[in-house]
């Protein structure tokens, strides 16, 4: 996933409460989802960086030398410009793009259906 092509902003905005809690009648519930969304975000981040610095790893057990390689200071640098794993998953609870379910509330709505 291109993370850089998300809309999520880079800095942290303000947020209507009743905009996040929408799909879930609960705040608590939309944090949770939220922040669950977040943790594998940056899973997946520090992921797609270690395999992209792997590349550049040296094996030399020399402390002394130390190279700058510039491919590896800018994929950092594009790393650090990301939005933040909380914004990424923010922004995706709100275009609705997170699957959730609730096992609890799913038994109680069938159990009413029959």
């Amino acid at each position: 996933m291109d993370y850089k092509k998300s809309k999520a902003p880079v800095n942290t905005v303000t947020r209507n409460i009743m905009d996040l809690c929408r799909d879930t009648d609960n705040i608590y519930e939309s944090v949770a989802i939220i922040a669950k969304r977040a943790n594998q975000i940056s899973v997946q981040i520090k992921e797609d960086l270690s395999k992209k610095l792997a590349e550049f790893a040296s094996y030399n057990d020399s402390l002394e030398e130390v190279f700058e390689n510039r491919e590896q200071i800018e994929i950092s640098r594009y790393y650090e410009k990301l939005p933040k794993p909380s914004l990424l998953a923010t922004q995706e609870f709100i275009e609705d793009k997170v699957y959730w379910r609730d096992p609890v509330r799913d038994a109680q709505q069938s159990a009413m259906a029959d």
